[in-house]
């Protein structure tokens, strides 16, 4: 059993290299033009400021209600079943890292499969899983 995960271990590591190098010619690179300057950045802080208060709070309220929309936009659209099938195998090897790139953040998810991982390995796995997979 341990001479197959030996072999096994090499063979996913060499797996996940050769996927990677081929998603980076799938995927085009964005341009520059959507990224904002420092100055007009600034510029736009500056403009806020002097806003009054309730002119700021029906922005910020703007801004979330896009978020939101932005949100369920991406979650309408779903997943590449391809990058769930990674995410779970993943999952099974590292569990905290799973949840890390499925999430985009380090948050609270990441952190509770981080102490279960640690703790015991496969409730850690099972909450990876439950993350990845799961609607919520």
């Amino acid at each position: 059993m341990r001479k197959f995960i030996y072999l096994l271990f090499p063979i996913l590591i060499l797996s996940f290299t050769v996927q990677q190098a081929e998603a980076a010619y799938i995927v085009p690179q964005q341009t520059s033009k959507t990224t904002p300057d420092k100055a007009m950045m600034k510029e736009a802080f500056r403009d806020f400021r002097k806003l009054p208060r309730k002119e700021r709070r029906a922005k910020i309220k703007e801004v979330k209600k896009e978020m939101k929309a932005f949100k369920a936009a991406r979650k309408a659209n779903g997943e590449p079943s391809t990058n769930t099938l990674l995410l779970v195998i993943l999952a099974i090897l590292l569990p905290p890292l799973a949840v890390y790139l499925h999430e985009g953040v380090i948050n609270s998810r990441f952190w509770i499969s981080l102490l279960l991982t640690l703790l015991f390995w496969l409730p850690g796995v099972i909450y990876a899983l439950i993350v990845i997979l799961g609607n919520g």
